[in-house]
């Protein structure tokens, strides 16, 4: 009894099988042509590899026909000025009687008017708070070219120090109360 129910068992494990696998990748499997494509031979294949091996690839920002030569320091300076620094400013600050800067984060400025200094604040494309400053030779110590730090200045006051690749400045700010 356990030979047929195995056989008949086995018959219909079979035949689900064959439905299950019609129509599928394996139909088409050992034909060269399969999906339109065409066989490439041996020697069309080393013909194409030849014709990569001459070329060299061209750097798409250079210009055709100038010759540029650029050291990778120079190329980091020029990309560097491109990023503003950003300055975390963690209380309320007051310029003037009616003017604060509320706490957040702000991309600084450096710009030059005239013969005056200002640190332009902005979040996003907005300019918060354009802040006169005093231009200096100083570095105040700084390891990289683009910086901006704010640092205690006394009991009411912070100082912004600002460095940029025209000119370093600073500015000394009221804290609000």
């Amino acid at each position: 009894m356990k030979k047929y129910f195995l056989a008949i068992l086995f018959i219909i494990v079979s035949i689900g099988n064959t439905a299950i696998g019609e129509d599928d990748l394996w139909d088409n499997f050992g034909d060269q042509n399969t999906y339109g494509q065409e066989a490439v031979s041996d020697e069309d294949f080393q013909k194409a590899i030849e014709s990569k091996k001459g070329k060299k690839k061209r750097d798409k920002n250079i210009p055709k026909g100038e010759q540029f030569s650029q050291s990778n320091e120079t190329n980091a300076i020029i990309n560097s000025s491109k990023e503003l620094p950003i300055l975390l400013i963690p209380l309320t600050l007051k310029l003037s009687e009616n003017k604060i800067i509320p706490i957040g984060h702000y991309q600084v400025e450096g710009v030059k008017e005239g013969n005056n200094v200002y640190l332009k604040l902005y979040q996003a494309h907005d300019v918060i708070a354009k802040i006169p400053a005093n231009e200096t030779n100083d570095d105040f110590n700084e390891p990289t070219i683009n910086f901006v730090k704010l640092l205690p200045h006394g009991d009411n006051h912070v100082q912004i120090i600002y460095g940029g690749i025209d000119f370093n400045a600073y500015t000394v700010i009221d804290i609000a109360e």
